[in-house]
């Protein structure tokens, strides 16, 4: 017997345009295809998994009736866009996507034409959907615009921003909150359908246009039936749906829909689109909807790396050192256990962070204030007047958000706030948004603050330690994604020096000087140069700033050339300081920067991505090999 084909309808659809003239059954099936691809897929590499799981039938909906590419739809991130993906000619490709030279699991502009604008940080969607619907003021080719924004991101005030800006230009513009988090009741359930099933159909928006313009030409008394339709209008709407805020915003509101009925999306998107003026369509879908391990997990496999697809289970890499972030979280832990005035914040990643071990032991010393970093930041500030001591954890490339705010709201006040980047360097498979590659960069550059990194886990525990201890202002450290090294960790914890380095290595050729995870790779690279004839020093410098100028000095005596390394850009960052510092004193060394190329580097994993950029051990030997210019270095040295 031949096999069944596992997607009947999905294997014939590459494009949008191929689901155009499908029946409703026909798009039926092809969610149940989409949903089975995915799980086919992921379960085998990894990925963002949930969230796009729940936008399968509002994915085909929107390809429906828009006539996309033509028409532009704007989502908020790309964990919900895997589906888009599918449908829009890299169903293939899904295969590679978050690995080195494959497809992002975000959008990107130059990765499709369907990919209207680049997300990986959310709440962004109504913003960008907004500036496009304004451009077709000034063109005769008209598109229509969607925003799609999920309900995590309407945590974040640039949502809110922007749809008031799009209340203020009655911007044809459609914005679709698609809600996982909401439970609706039954009955409330079936009238918001009926109503909005009244207040979508054309004819009872043909008959309100009529009335609106026959009562504005009746002078007071139109003006005073107008009031009353209005007000009869809302507070229906009022009791039925949860839509006034954004009718108060300008847009006009249908729902809660059902966001996994097909045909009553389908239908309300071909009622609407032709509407003037903004838009808000709100649906309720569940994340992980039609996998059972998704629909009852907690973090509903948000994101996983490979898992058994009967179970939903991932699996275990057996003898893997722990995680930095949860290193730092247990420690976070310890430390609040005896000082009870340490408060953890994070901006809706308290998994992520680590944060969800002080959540489990003490909530009342934990604060999720949603997807809304600037808010975090200034929060802690406000803490911090009262004599608390926050610990803000973030990812680095999130904290990049609320950048005003560590200058102006913590750093310029001396408040001591506690920082800690989760995520710092390359992250590896989600990529460019996700990179940690600049917060030695636009940390080192304010003043009162002082940035820290940790050459390994038990450093991060009394680093983190020492940045409660301080009291002078703003402390920040950050650590690098994944299993961390594995060296023994002692109970309680030691303070460390401001600014003080440890010399690691003694040597008289070349001073190598690295922070964080790079001193882990030159301690790796050491034993190959020394085999080499190039005799190093080797520094963990644990401070960019302040930099341990009393050391700096005594290597500038006695070492002709230096180099420095760091996984962050190699503008502006730890290398720069040293560099800065060195110029400043005349000294007359040639130093070599080793770090993160100035452009944004692609997905892939860490050790793929070290190795391209040449900052992995062998690269390290062979760059300071050539440096030094002493020893002839060839391609067959290994590691």
């Amino acid at each position: 017997m031949p096999e069944t084909n596992p997607y009947p309808i999905l294997s014939q659809v590459n494009i949008p345009a191929d689901i155009r003239n499908l029946s409703i059954h026909d798009l039926k099936q092809l969610c149940t295809d989409i949903r089975t691809y995915m799980v086919d897929v992921i379960s085998e590499i990894g990925g963002h998994f949930g969230g796009g799981l729940g936008t399968v039938e509002l994915t085909v909906a929107l390809h429906k009736v828009f006539n996309t590419p033509k028409d532009l739809i704007v989502w908020d991130t790309g964990h919900q866009a895997y589906p888009h993906k599918i449908l829009t000619g890299r169903k293939e490709q899904l295969k590679t996507i978050r690995q080195l030279h494959g497809i992002s699991g975000f959008l990107k502009r130059n990765e499709s034409e369907y990919d209207t604008f680049g997300a990986g940080h959310a709440s962004t969607s109504i913003s960008a959907a907004l500036g496009m619907a304004a451009a077709q003021n000034y063109s005769t080719d008209k598109r229509k615009v969607v925003a799609v924004i999920g309900d995590g991101a309407m945590t974040g005030g640039m949502a809110y921003e922007a749809m008031n800006n799009s209340g203020v230009l009655k911007a044809n513009l459609i914005v679709v909150l698609n809600d996982n988090n909401m439970s609706i009741a039954p009955n409330v359930w079936q009238i918001s359908n009926y109503f909005n099933e009244l207040i979508a159909h054309p004819e009872y928006n043909k008959f309100k246009g009529y009335v609106w313009d026959l009562t504005g030409k009746l002078d007071q008394f139109g003006d005073r039936l107008r009031l009353i339709a209005g007000r009869l209008e809302n507070g229906i709407k009022a009791i039925v749906t949860p839509g006034m805020l954004f009718e108060a915003l300008g847009f006009r509101y249908f729902g809660p829909l059902n966001g996994h009925n097909l045909h009553q999306l389908v239908r309300i998107f071909d009622q609407v689109k032709d509407f003037n003026g903004p838009i808000l369509i709100h649906i309720i879908t569940e994340k992980g909807k039609g996998y059972k391990p998704a629909e009852g997990h907690i973090q509903r496999l948000h994101a996983s790396t490979p898992f058994d697809k009967v179970t939903g289970l991932a699996y275990k890499n057996e003898g893997a050192p722990q995680a930095y972030t949860t290193i730092f979280g247990k420690a976070l832990v310890e430390i609040v256990k005896d000082n009870p005035k340490v408060i953890g914040i994070t901006g809706a990643m308290s998994d992520g962070t680590g944060l969800n071990l002080l959540q489990e032991a003490y909530p009342q010393n934990y604060y999720d204030v949603g997807i809304a970093e600037e808010h975090a930041v200034t929060f802690s500030a406000g803490m911090a007047t009262q004599g608390l001591i926050p610990v803000v954890a973030v990812y680095s490339t999130f904290l990049q958000r609320a950048f005003d705010h560590i200058i102006h709201d913590v750093a310029l006040q001396k408040l001591h706030v506690v920082f800690a980047l989760d995520r710092a360097g390359l992250v590896g498979a989600d990529g460019p948004t996700h990179h940690g590659s600049f917060d030695l960069s636009y940390l080192r550059m304010i003043p009162h603050l002082v940035l820290m990194a940790p050459k390994d886990e038990a450093e991060l525990r009394n680093m983190l330690y020492t940045a409660v201890q301080y009291k002078k202002g703003p402390i920040a450290l950050r650590y690098p994604r994944g299993s961390a090294l594995g060296v023994e960790l002692k109970p309680g914890f030691e303070e460390i020096p401001i600014g003080k380095a440890e010399v690691l290595s003694a040597g008289n050729d070349v001073a190598l000087l690295a922070v964080g995870s790079m001193v882990d790779y030159v301690l790796k690279a050491e034993k190959k140069l020394r085999e080499m004839g190039v005799n190093p020093e080797i520094v963990n410098m644990r401070f960019i700033k302040p930099l341990d100028t009393e050391l700096l000095d005594d290597i500038a005596k006695r070492h002709k050339k230096i180099v420095t390394l760091e996984e962050n850009s190699i503008v502006g960052g730890f290398g720069s300081g040293v560099a800065e510092y060195f110029i400043d004193k005349n000294y007359k060394t040639d130093i070599l920067r080793i770090g993160l190329p100035d452009y944004f580097i692609d997905h892939g994993t860490q050790p793929e991505l070290h190795r391209i950029l040449e900052i992995d051990p062998e690269g390290i030997v062979k760059k300071v090999v050539q440096f030094c210019e002493s020893i002839h270095y060839t391609n067959e040295v290994t590691i």
